[in-house]
């Protein structure tokens, strides 16, 4: 018989923390207006996310304010005020140091 119990489970093993990115839900719902806000932005631009830049952005800053996530420069989370619109008026996102 294995030492995973009747389930698989490994017991005696330590848990492991989350890798960085996941974050707690909001249980409080601190940050419910702004995240209705992002998914009818979403529902209503056919999901198209560079529409709702914006209302991303307001429900990060608002999970960093009541540490539902850990805090972090915006730019680093993508919200640099060079990818928001290109002189053509055409707005463009960026992946890591790819421009698509």
């Amino acid at each position: 018989m294995s030492s995973g119990g009747a389930f698989g489970g490994n017991r005696g093993l330590r848990p492991v923390p989350p890798e960085k990115g996941i974050f707690p839900l909001d249980h409080m719902h601190l940050c419910d207006l702004d995240k209705k806000e992002y998914l009818n932005c979403l529902k209503t631009a056919g999901n198209k996310s560079e529409i709702c830049r914006e209302f991303s952005k307001k429900y990060l800053q608002c999970r960093m304010e009541k540490n539902l996530m850990a805090k972090q420069d915006l730019a680093e989370l993508g919200f640099k005020e060079s990818n928001a619109e290109t002189p053509g008026g055409k707005i463009t996102e960026r992946i890591g140091d790819r421009d698509q």
